[in-house]
């Protein structure tokens, strides 16, 4: 075919062939082609040799180069040939060094680490957890960074930033969380080694020892009915029964038969299944609770999912307790301005559970029994097969305890 000037115009009114690709040389630039497809699709190439051998070098697709950004890309490709390179190879070089660069960058890791690592091995809440610590804190600073890019300075920086935020254990969390990514991505062969050898969390920790006085597990009982349900009545369980939030606001019926409570091991923070005997007052408040038709959970507002807005029933039943002591203070003849409420967290009920056991004499191993402990008094294999070892010494002392709980909020 006989190269012309390509035109605007005449690009525009070239139609394709249905039996064959047509391939237009521009009489400007030679070498330089519009090609069209039988389907009428129309892009841009550049033919030319390179140490004797023919090669095609791709521009793009036509309308997204136009004719004048088609012609100075294969002017540039040309003149890379003339100075002896290649510029189809260079191409393939830059596509994949950009396949390996999109393999490093942390957010890819980072995809991985949740997909391969924390889904199938560790509990559901954790991974959930861990990969939004991931997403919300860590993505935004390095994501679109290397990863073998990443050094102690920047862990500096980052936890730095999270505790001038005000973070303070949520730094740790986050600092421990990238922490395992990154040994990770080191097992893996991603890294040469990681950037957090040596650097400890930001902040210390120090262990809470907050146990509730008896005056305030009164108050926190008389809360509970005051707001209701779901929050009170499961309030009223943790405090009985000493378990974990989660295992008891995330309780379901088929857990339940009769006077034991039975968490699987999926849902227990070791793994381990656990039978919780349930003393008559633990019996009641299930009873009480309303039945939702199709409903597995038995704290649920809508059936299909548990009642977890922990942090606002909080708030509900810290300001229902402040008002009963207040109301009291004024019939005792106290000034109800002078109550205050020491601050206090959900979990201090398990540990007050303890406590209270503790100071009614229970020994403690059936403490730990009680709470789900390997650690201690009892370990290794004999914490296997245990499984109901304790159970009518744990009856015994949850049923002692709640009658404690009783006396206090008559």
């Amino acid at each position: 075919m006989t190269a012309k000037v390509l035109t605007v115009q005449s690009v525009e009114r070239h139609k394709p062939n249905p039996e064959r690709r047509l391939e237009i040389p521009d009489a400007t630039l030679p070498g330089f082609y519009l090609v069209v497809q039988p389907s009428g699709a129309k892009s841009w190439a550049v033919r030319y040799r390179i140490n004797g051998q023919p090669r095609k070098y791709t521009i793009g697709a036509y309308p997204l180069f136009d004719l004048g950004a088609a012609r100075a890309r294969a002017r540039e490709a040309l003149q890379m040939v003339a100075l002896g390179r290649d510029p189809f190879v260079e191409k393939k070089a830059a596509a994949a060094a950009a396949r390996v660069a999109e393999k490093d960058r942390v957010a890819h890791v980072a995809t991985i680490y949740v997909d391969r690592h924390l889904k199938p091995n560790a509990k559901p809440g954790y991974a959930e957890t861990a990969a939004a610590l991931i997403t919300n804190h860590v993505l935004p600073c390095w994501g679109e960074r290397r990863i073998g890019d990443i050094g102690r300075a920047d862990v500096v920086a980052l936890v730095d930033s999270l505790t001038d935020k005000g973070m303070t254990t949520g730094a740790n969390r986050v600092f421990a969380t990238t922490r395992a990514m990154f040994n990770f991505a080191l097992a893996r062969g991603m890294i040469p080694t990681t950037p957090f050898l040596g650097l400890k969390p930001p902040l210390a920790e120090t262990s809470r020892d907050r146990v509730l006085t008896d005056a305030e597990v009164r108050l926190v009982w008389k809360a509970a009915e005051a707001v209701g349900f779901p929050f009170g009545p499961m309030v009223q369980l943790l405090l009985l029964t000493g378990q974990r939030r989660d295992e008891v606001g995330k309780m379901v019926w088929p857990e339940l038969d009769g006077l034991v409570w039975t968490i699987p091991a999926v849902r227990t923070k070791n793994s381990l299944e656990h039978v919780v005997p349930l003393s008559p007052q633990a019996r009641a408040i299930l009873d009480a609770a309303p039945r939702i038709v199709g409903a597995g959970f038995v704290f649920t507002r809508s059936g299909t999912a548990p009642a977890a807005d922990y942090s606002a029933g909080k708030k509900r039943l810290d300001s229902a307790m402040l008002t009963i002591a207040n109301k009291e203070a004024a019939q005792q003849g106290r000034d109800p301005k002078a109550v205050s409420m020491p601050p206090w967290r959900l979990h201090d009920l398990r540990r007050t559970c303890s406590s209270g056991m503790a100071r009614l004499k229970v020994t403690p191993h059936v403490i730990e029994a009680v709470l789900n402990h390997r650690s201690g008094t009892i370990s290794g294999v004999a914490a296997v097969y245990n499984r109901y070892a304790y159970l009518d010494e744990k009856r015994a002392a949850l049923e002692m305890w709640a009658q404690h709980i009783a006396r206090l909020a008559e």
